[in-house]
């Protein structure tokens, strides 16, 4: 028998995914860098971004749930601990080791059927490269001198030859990354830099659709396939035929939701005991690649705040701003933040600010008092 669907209230959905998020607690990982590694885990990945004009995304991510973090705590689980590594999720993004055997078939696949952007990269020039790292240990682009210097087909290229034939070993997973100092990169072997002796067993494909409907459950709480295949529509097949059969298996309760239309929505029986909190003033200052943010369907559908991301829209035509930051008040997003910090002056500036709603003056209180712990700690290096 089929199942009918249960109705979650806006006001629930909102905290399922808050909770999911532990954007609903004051401080739900502890501190230091073991905090830093439960986050990930229950995030699922934290993605990396090139843009500075105020703190890099990743870090800015796992500020906005451990109040204590600090940047030297990430780089402890990347270079000396070694649990979490580099990889493409969704983006470019940090992923906790012991999921490293999901991604190896993709790796497989890079290797079996190179991708035509990396062009004319040859089996020569992978073999020598490996044979470099394995001689002279781990290195950046930057201490390659030897290379002779080429024309960049694209605005993120590089004139070193060298940099393609690292990134193609990375999506093979030949080698890893072993450091991060900003965008620079320092790789090394993948098997030295862990300490393998041989690379975790592949996962099949039916362990892979597994780990993508579980990742989304533990991050967002209320799943569609949208939400859990995320620019991978190729998984969307298998996915919701494992969701069917955990559906029989009472795993999961199908849901329904205000504005959602005919797009199928679940959720544990476990999430259904989740009520919503009672208003607390609580603030958060997120990033547009935050998990929260980055699904823009999703974000409008729970919060009815339609994110635009408009650091390649023309300055005059911009509504926030450049870098538009939602500012997250309980489960509402109360206004819009277009930040810049300016680290010779040692401030953080306001570009542009955007209310979306009224507030009160507590809540103001509140707001200011989260825009200077957010510069505290663009400026605390």
């Amino acid at each position: 028998m089929t199942r009918a669907p249960l109705h979650l209230s806006p006001a629930q959905a909102r905290a399922t995914w808050l909770h999911a998020q532990r954007l609903d607690l004051v401080e739900p990982f502890g501190s230091g860098p073991d905090a830093v590694q439960a986050a990930i885990r229950q995030l699922g990945y934290v993605q990396i971004d090139t843009i500075n004009v105020i703190e890099r995304c990743h870090h800015h991510i796992l500020f906005s749930r451990i109040p204590s973090y600090r940047r030297s705590d990430l780089a402890t689980l990347q270079s000396s601990q070694k649990s979490i590594f580099e990889y493409w999720t969704h983006a470019l993004s940090y992923v906790p080791v012991e999921d490293f055997s999901f991604f190896i078939p993709t790796m497989k696949a890079y290797r079996d059927n190179p991708s035509s952007w990396f062009g004319s990269v040859t089996k020569a020039e992978v073999a020598a490269m490996s044979k470099r790292l394995k001689t002279e240990g781990p290195f950046s682009i930057r201490d390659i001198d030897d290379d002779v210097l080429v024309e960049k087909t694209h605005a993120w290229g590089s004139r070193k030859p060298s940099k393609r034939v690292l990134q193609m070993m990375f999506y093979q997973g030949l080698v890893a990354i072993s450091a991060r100092e900003g965008m620079l990169k320092t790789y090394d072997l993948t098997q030295r830099h862990f300490g393998w002796d041989k690379p975790p067993r592949p996962a099949t494909e039916r362990q892979v659709t597994a780990y993508l409907l579980d990742r989304a459950l533990t991050s967002q709480g209320v799943v569609s396939l949208d939400s859990i295949c995320h620019l991978n529509a190729k998984a969307k097949k298998a996915v919701h035929e494992l969701i069917e059969a955990r559906v029989k298996r009472r795993q999961l309760v199908p849901v329904t939701l205000d504005g959602a239309g005919k797009t199928a929505q679940w959720t544990t029986p476990e999430a259904l005991d989740l009520a919503p909190p009672p208003p607390s003033g609580r603030v958060h200052i997120l990033s547009p690649f935050d998990p929260l943010i980055i699904q823009r369907k999703r974000l409008k559908l729970f919060f009815g705040y339609d994110h635009l991301f408009e650091a390649y829209v023309p300055a005059a035509k911009r509504q926030y701003g450049y870098l538009s930051l939602p500012v997250l008040l309980d489960d509402r997003v109360v206004a819009v933040a277009d930040l810049k910090t300016d680290r010779v002056a040692g401030s953080l500036l306001i570009q542009k600010w955007t209310w979306l709603e009224d507030v009160g003056a507590a809540e103001k209180e509140a707001i200011d008092a989260e825009l200077g712990r957010f510069e505290r700690f663009q400026l605390d290096r």
